[in-house]
């Protein structure tokens, strides 16, 4: 682990532990054994490319170790988007690319992969590009069914699958192979992404995230994230009734995992080898610490079920995936990094067929 200063979970705004803790404990309880029995596989909610849907780069500097600093004008976004890129190994040769996408606060406010982990040293022997979308903030990276009051203009589906793949292999020489990983909320995003462009990611990785989105304790749990943005989920898919929420359902539609390398991990919540006082993002402030093993158990502990759920769905399907599920952990960055760093080989391989 690297000397990086690494935040309390998925660096949301922070709230006192007590209002944290008693938002995710009603989710708990409102979903406790209330499993959604998918009946038949609902038809998904994806993008649709117009005339009008594309990206350029119109800005771009470069920083410490090669990252560029791109402001990407999106058609679909109707704004500038900033994305930080770190360019594979080898540019001139043609080479695969890995999404990563953060958290539930955007990656602002050092709570990127860029600010949190290794991966500036971690993939500097190796000949991927790796492109961190900046933004997102509470927004399950979807396209919203409406612009909401606080958030805005929200067609992250339509952004990240439609628009960015083709400008970043121009930019940076990528042959057409992706990858897509994620943490937290963007754990559950990964899958929806994947599952509603079947063939644009070869791997996906999905950290601490939640694959449920139908159910009582799912849905809460969406709603409660993306309330803690300030947004309303009334606009991102609907009234409580609406069967979007089962068409952005990952685990209700997981039949079209199939074929796509599967690296999913969740921990227990129970304090691990870095919830300590030394510990890295912690370094000796009690609160922090109280915060992660208060807040960071218990969504963990949430996320876990869903991931326990997802596991005996894909089974029952005899989709294979590989399931990291370490017998303690919070939610938190540490933990993400270590993900990460274990599903990069299985990527690799999928990256390189």
């Amino acid at each position: 682990m690297t000397d990086r200063r690494v935040s309390t979970h998925d660096g949301v705004r922070r709230r006192t532990v007590s209002s944290l803790v008693s938002g995710v404990v009603v989710a708990l309880l409102v979903g406790l054994g209330a499993t959604v029995v998918p009946s038949a596989t609902a038809a998904p909610t994806s993008a649709t490319p117009s005339a009008t849907t594309s990206a350029t780069v119109v800005g771009s500097s470069t920083g410490p170790h090669g990252v560029r600093y791109l402001r990407v004008r999106s058609a679909a976004m109707r704004a500038d988007m900033q994305v930080r890129v770190l360019p594979a190994r080898d540019p001139a040769a043609p080479h695969p690319t890995l999404y990563l996408l953060n958290g539930a606060q955007g990656g602002f406010n050092d709570s990127s992969w860029f600010d949190q982990t290794d991966i500036v040293d971690f993939f500097a022997d190796k000949n991927v590009t790796v492109v961190v979308p900046m933004g997102g903030t509470a927004s399950y990276f979807a396209d919203w069914i409406r612009d909401d009051p606080v958030l805005g203009h929200q067609k992250w589906a339509t952004y990240l699958t439609r628009e960015l793949p083709p400008l970043m292999d121009s930019t940076f020489g990528g042959n057409g192979r992706n990858a897509l990983a994620g943490i937290s909320m963007a754990g559950t995003s990964v899958l929806q992404l994947a599952e509603q462009n079947p063939g644009l990611y070869r791997a996906v990785g999905a950290y601490s995230g939640c694959a449920m989105t139908a159910d009582p304790m799912g849905q809460a749990y969406v709603r409660l994230t993306v309330a803690r943005g300030g947004g309303n989920a009334d606009n991102l898919w609907g009234v409580a009734s609406d069967p979007r929420w089962r068409e952005n359902d990952p685990y209700i539609n997981a039949e079209r995992l199939r074929g796509t390398s599967l690296f999913i991990s969740a921990s227990t919540g129970q304090p691990g080898q870095y919830d300590t006082i030394s510990g890295p993002g912690i370094d000796g402030n009690i609160g922090e610490l109280v915060s992660r093993i208060g807040v960071g158990a218990v969504i963990e502990t949430a996320v876990r079920r869903c991931t326990v759920a997802l596991r005996s769905r894909l089974t029952s399907l005899d989709i294979p995936a590989t399931f990291r599920l370490p017998p303690a952990g919070t939610h938190s960055w540490p933990y993400w990094q270590d993900s990460l760093h274990a599903s990069w080989p299985q990527f690799a391989r999928a990256l390189d067929d």
